[in-house]
């Protein structure tokens, strides 16, 4: 019986630390034009200081884009990454960084992405980088 108490009281440890502030229905990723549209719902959020936007590509470290304030309970949230296509990286991989307002952490699932990206937008972004 004890052990079972156990499983139970670690499962429940678990579940509300995978996201400490904010319960999320969905976070998924799309291409917007020659940018990268991300969209999150929440059901519930408590406790919440912030969401903060985290990029990566394949052989990289997740960096920070944007830091999102919370809206309150089922709120939509939208961010684009207006920079994606300005890398020549074809797949990136984005997350949320969930903070507390104890300053605890935790992520959300990731999602990958490849961005659309026109050929003349690409040259271009080439051409202004040979003259930095």
């Amino acid at each position: 019986m004890k052990n079972r108490y156990t499983v139970i009281f670690i499962i429940l440890l678990v579940v509300s630390s995978v996201f400490a502030g904010a319960l999320l229905d969905y976070f998924h990723a799309q291409n917007d034009g020659d940018n990268v549209k991300l969209e999150w719902k929440t059901t519930t959020e408590s406790n919440l200081a912030n969401f903060v936007v985290q990029r990566r590509t394949p052989d990289s470290q997740f960096i920070d884009l944007a830091t999102i304030n919370p809206k309150g309970n089922n709120s939509v949230y939208t961010y684009i990454d207006q920079a994606a296509y300005k890398m020549a990286d074809l797949v990136f991989v984005y997350r949320l960084k969930i903070v507390d307002n104890d300053g605890s952490l935790s992520y959300s699932s990731e999602v990958s992405v490849s961005p659309n990206i026109s050929g003349v937008k690409r040259t271009w972004g080439s051409i202004k980088a040979m003259f930095r």
